[in-house]
């Protein structure tokens, strides 16, 4: 009964390190205790690794677009991916005076409908909310957007899925549609 206990124990102990490494600590725990699926914002601050991009999306007025019916398909950079881009830019965006061109870099992080992984790994191009082309790539059996790497995919939201990404994705210039 002891070594049992203890094999129980080193494997709850090995899971709950494998899903703190991902960033989806919260999000594993929600789907082992059958808790009801959250929307997709609310599973991404539930996640603690997307303070950013919350923060961001509170500043381009898409929280409730993002709360709503869906399906949805969402890119989400982690606060790490938000941490590479020059120093300056984040701050530069949420200004009130540049809600314009985060409203454009953000909707560049979503496309309509429910992809997930196995469905974008098979697409060569997808279009994202802004009217704007992303680029999909399978490289090493790896899916990359852009040169921005899917690093968990298929996180189950209650409006779609979202796919945590290592880079923010940036929009082409102009209107490219």
């Amino acid at each position: 009964m002891i070594q049992h206990t203890n094999h129980i124990n080193i494997m709850k102990s090995l899971f709950k390190s494998l899903t703190c490494l991902l960033g989806v600590a919260a999000l594993a725990t929600a789907s082992v205790t059958g808790a009801e699926k959250k929307d997709i914002v609310d599973t991404a601050v539930a996640a603690g690794s997307f303070k950013t991009l919350a923060a961001a999306l509170g500043a381009a007025g898409l929280v409730d677009t993002l709360k709503g019916d869906g399906p949805f398909t969402v890119f989400a950079p982690t606060d790490e991916a938000f941490a590479k881009l020059p120093a300056g830019t984040v701050e530069e965006l949420l200004k009130p005076e540049n809600k314009a061109k985060l409203t454009d870099i953000l909707t560049y992080h979503v496309v309509a409908g429910k992809v997930d992984a196995k469905a974008a790994m098979k697409l060569s191009t997808a279009t994202a909310l802004n009217k704007k082309p992303i680029t999909l790539v399978v490289k090493d059996g790896a899916l990359f957007l852009n040169d921005s790497k899917v690093t968990t995919a298929d996180v189950e939201a209650s409006n779609g899925v979202i796919h945590i990404i290592d880079a923010v994705l940036m929009p082409p210039a102009g209107d490219k549609k």
